[in-house]
Parts: C-alpha cells; sequence; structure tokens
C-alpha cells in the first residue's frame, strides 16, 4: 500500500512517540525524510539518527531527546505545505518561529535545510514544517 504523504506520517509518528515519551522511533527512509531528520539533529531536537537496512527502502531509527526532568523538547512539530497545497516563500518571507527558538524547515534547491541555514544561503523554498 502507498502512503499518500510520507512526511506527514514521520512527523505524526515523532510527535506521538515524544508524547508518550519513547526512547526511539522507527520510520520508513526517503530522501526527505533522512534530510528532515538530519536537520532535526543539527538543530538539537534530537539526539541522533541510525539507518537500518531491510528488504525494502530502509528505515531511520530517530532517537528523541527530553529535558533533564523528562520534559519533552519538540514541544511542537506541524506539517504547513501538504501534497494538495504546497506552500513556497521566499527567504524574506519566512518569519521566525516563537522568535527564533523553533525552527522552520524548508525544501530548497541546496536541499532539505533549517530556516537558518537557508537565511544564510539565502535561498527560498518549500515549507515543508515548523518545529518549537
Amino acid at each position: 500500500m502507498s502512503m499518500s504523504d510520507p512526511v506527514a506520517d514521520m512527523l505524526t509518528r515523532i510527535r506521538n512517540a515524544a508524547r508518550v515519551q519513547r526512547i526511539s522511533v522507527d520510520i520508513p527512509a526517503s530522501k526527505v525524510n533522512r534530510g528532515i531528520a538530519g536537520v532535526l539533529q543539527q538543530e538539537g531536537f534530537i539526539l541522533r539518527v541510525e539507518e537500518i537496512a531491510d528488504e525494502k527502502q530502509g528505515i531511520l531509527r530517530v532517537f528523541l531527546k527530553y529535558g533533564p526532568d523528562g520534559e519533552q523538547v519538540i514541544r511542537e512539530i506541524r506539517r504547513v505545505s501538504k501534497p494538495g497545497c504546497r506552500i513556497y516563500r521566499a527567504i524574506s518571507d519566512v518569519t521566525p518561529v516563537l522568535d527564533g527558538l523553533g525552527i522552520t524547515i524548508l525544501s530548497t534547491s541546496k536541499g532539505v535545510v533549517s530556516d537558518r541555514q537557508a537565511r544564510r544561503m539565502n535561498v527560498g523554498g518549500e515549507l515543508i514544517c515548523t518545529v518549537c
């Protein structure tokens, strides 16, 4: 069975696992999912990502991060652009999330990057999701 929106599936799995305080969550691997997981790791929202080979496309095992008292690091993760309604923005139109405490993940011509990286590269693109 094919999945209509693998990015939304990934975000939902991470959101649900964080709510029940799981250590890790398994996600079907894809190029975009690898990019999103890489950005989340670079920005400090997750601990690490392991890639596990299987007979299909592979699995990404995402290890979630929690605070010293067990509080969630990812408080909200929300899909912005959807398959039925893609949202593209120039970098000047991308606003900071929670005054810079959160991030927006974009799919650009330079790959999947955070809004901070996109500002450094001066490149806009499709808004994938926001994380805070």
